[in-house]
């Protein structure tokens, strides 16, 4: 394995300046020296990602919460609701989740405010990490396992306890101490550029590696969607125990926070583009060995849950690594505008077409059909995988052992 391209530090970018990969000797000896002065850890770059994990709790927390509240809807406020009409609820909160546009309930004001909050969180590690940022991101991101794990199960029971409005209430007054913490911790360390300009790059699209990336990014975070939305729901359809279907993605949630800190520790070691490869690959066969065959079965519905959580984790963690490694610091904040702004279009419809998929396929609306859902989603894994296949061979070559 070629340890000399390794994308986490000034390695890969001294490499480039003798081998003439990078895009001027100028931009690599730049990057070389920017690439050291990161403080890579301390109290003060250790804060920041605990300001960003905090951050993450009620933006990603409540994302990894749709399944839950999209199975409460759909039995009791929504239930004379098809499931892709109640789908677009969660496809607009995940839209401005990752748009973030100031425009004027849960899908608009929750999507923008956790835009808000969310696009900071991953920007401002960037100023403090390059050669842990795979982990910092990783840990960062954490708070989105730990949010979907404690939502679901606090809605439930609050549900049956003070009614849904106050149980969404409580909800709120904890996403508020977090956004606090938030607050006091999160800082930037490098001045804002003088220049002015768009917050996105649409010009840096023309680079086939960024360009491919976004592709892979937005398929991934489109498949993402529809475990975390459906996975309750299907539970129920088949049978499984109620308080047990409203647990699965608690369970989903716990396990995707391994799934983010050990790729992210692995990534930087062997390379965030491969570890993106390898654990899409791996969502795609989990899907649809496992959960497109799981029927009335708890066990397999629980491990699908399990270890699509721990494989899925990536996706949150590095994929914006990803943006940062064939970005410069400077420009990482438009290219992660340009690249999410594609992304938040996928999430808008990704939900509203899987409930559709699942309508058409199913019997006169009585028998829910989950199977041409599942598929779907397996293949838009693929396709995901794919791409991203191809950025890293545009990028470095077909090399297999290149740390990338």
């Amino acid at each position: 394995m070629n340890h000399s391209d390794s994308p986490a530090g000034p390695q890969q970018i001294s490499s480039n300046i003798v081998d003439g990969k990078g895009p001027s000797t100028h931009e690599d000896q730049r990057q070389l020296n920017q690439a050291s002065n990161f403080p890579e850890g301390g109290w003060r770059a250790w804060s920041v990602v605990l300001g960003s994990w905090c951050a993450m709790v009620p933006s990603f927390g409540l994302l990894n919460t749709m399944g839950v509240l999209e199975a409460l809807l759909a039995n009791n406020q929504l239930k004379d609701y098809s499931k892709a009409s109640i789908g677009w609820i969660f496809g607009v909160y995940s839209f401005f989740l990752y748009f973030g546009s100031v425009q004027v309930g849960f899908s608009v004001l929750g999507g923008i405010s956790s835009s808000m909050v969310f696009t900071p969180s991953i920007a401002c590690l960037a100023h403090w990490f390059h050669r842990r940022r795979a982990l910092a991101t990783g840990i960062a991101a954490t708070a989105g396992g730990f949010g979907g794990i404690i939502f679901p199960i606090l809605i439930w029971n609050l549900a049956e306890a003070v009614g849904f409005p106050w149980a969404i209430r409580i909800i709120g007054f904890i996403c508020a101490f977090f956004c606090i913490i938030c607050v006091l911790f999160l800082k930037t360390r490098l001045p804002p550029k003088k220049l002015g300009g768009a917050k996105i790059d649409i010009r840096a699209l023309r680079e086939p590696p960024f360009a491919l990336l976004t592709v892979a990014i937005f398929l991934i975070d489109f498949a993402l969607l529809i475990p975390l939305t459906y996975l309750t729901s299907y539970a129920q359809s088949h049978n499984m125990q109620e308080g047990l279907a409203y647990q699965v993605v608690s369970i989903l949630n716990a396990a995707s926070i391994l799934g983010r800190i050990i790729p992210g520790y692995f990534a930087d070691r062997y390379g965030r583009f491969n570890v993106m490869i390898i654990t899409t690959f791996g969502c795609t066969i989990f899907t649809l060995a496992l959960w497109l065959s799981a029927g009335s079965n708890t066990a397999a519905i629980v491990a699908y849950a399990i270890l699509f959580g721990l494989w899925s984790g990536s996706a949150i963690s590095l994929a914006p690594v990803c943006v940062a490694q064939i970005s410069t610091t400077e420009d990482f904040g438009k290219r992660y505008g340009t690249t999410y702004s594609l992304v938040s279009v996928g999430a808008l419809f990704a939900i509203p077409i899987a409930g559709e998929i699942m309508k058409v396929q199913s019997d006169s609306g009585e028998t829910e059909n989950y199977s041409g859902l599942i598929v779907f989603c397996g293949l838009v894994y693929s396709c995901a995988c794919l791409f991203f296949g191809l950025a890293r061979v545009v990028k470095v070559g077909w090399r297999v052992g290149t740390i990338f």
